[in-house]
């Protein structure tokens, strides 16, 4: 890493700024011609989600379904980031997520996303790759963002809980506003068939239900058993636990503020809205989901 960025690292956290109509950071535009031109291949899987909505719990799992079992060195070597690369990441400490992706030695190549549709790269659309996006409801969502830019050097400095959900509510976070993520990739879902879409409150409720959609989405005969031992490797208290899922060895997180995986529940929200935030959170939530179909809960 050259002086220069390590010093811009340690000089403080990065700027939003707008990036073809969403909040954004350079940390994720910065390889952005190497992301757009990204060559996929056919077997190429997509995990895509708004930040912090389940996506190391989801990359995790397709992880432990096509490589747990023959493959079991992965497991205790490899970080989950190594395994399922961060395409548009690019932060100067580490290679970039398409260096990652491009070094895959698997196939498929497990890569993750947390770009709104309409940016996800052409490749994608074009090789008609299978893609598994995971939405989480938007209170626990704000909440697990929250903590995570507490967190996280590379992210934006949040401030404090009242400022954030107000920047959460008008979009000002990175990767732009929820509301358009979620659905977006809900709209596109309606007319193409290789997405997948997930939710964090079903994965909570019953892991082996949704495991067994994700196998009949991908196409694979994983036996009773070995669904099983890979639900009991990807309850939240074992990955928190386990340093090759949970972030601690990657050197922008400072655990001594929150740990990655913080609590992995729903309706942890209640403990951080007040009434009145709540109240305005609701209705400014029935006007900017009035004209989608997709339905979220906020309690299991």
């Amino acid at each position: 890493m050259s002086a220069e960025k390590l010093k811009e690292l340690k000089e403080g956290r990065p700027k939003l700024f707008d990036f073809q109509g969403i909040s954004m950071i350079n940390y994720f535009t910065d390889n952005w011609e190497n992301v757009q031109n990204f060559q996929t291949r056919p077997d190429d899987i997509l995990i895509a989600t708004y930040p912090k909505a389940g996506t190391t719990w989801v990359s995790y799992i397709l992880d432990l379904l096509y490589f747990g079992k023959d493959m079991p060195e992965r497991q205790t070597t490899l970080p989950i980031y190594e395994r399922v690369p961060f395409l548009e990441f690019a932060v100067p400490v580490m290679p970039t997520g398409t260096e990652l992706a491009d070094a895959l030695p698997t196939s498929p190549r497990l890569i993750k996303t947390h770009l709104p549709v309409q940016l996800v790269p052409n490749g994608f659309w074009e090789k008609n790759c299978r893609m598994v996006y995971v939405a989480r409801n938007a209170k626990d969502n704000a909440v697990s963002y929250y903590h995570f830019d507490r967190m996280n050097q590379v992210q934006p400095e949040p401030g404090d809980w009242s400022t954030y959900i107000e920047n959460f509510m008008q979009g000002k976070t990175v990767f732009g506003p929820w509301y358009d993520h979620v659905t977006g990739w809900w709209e596109k879902k309606q007319t193409h068939s290789n997405i997948l879409y997930l939710f964090y409150e079903d994965l909570i409720e019953d892991t082996s239900r949704e495991l067994e959609r994700l196998c009949s989405f991908l196409g694979l005969s994983t036996s009773l058993e070995e669904r099983e031992r890979i639900r009991g490797g990807v309850q939240f208290d074992a990955m928190k636990a386990n340093p090759m899922a949970n972030y601690s060895t990657i050197p922008v997180m400072d655990f001594k503020i929150s740990p990655f995986m913080r609590k992995g529940k729903v309706g942890d929200w209640k403990n951080h809205f007040t009434v009145a935030q709540n109240e305005k959170f609701v209705e400014h939530y029935k006007e900017r989901m009035k004209n989608s179909t997709v339905a979220f809960r906020t309690q299991t």
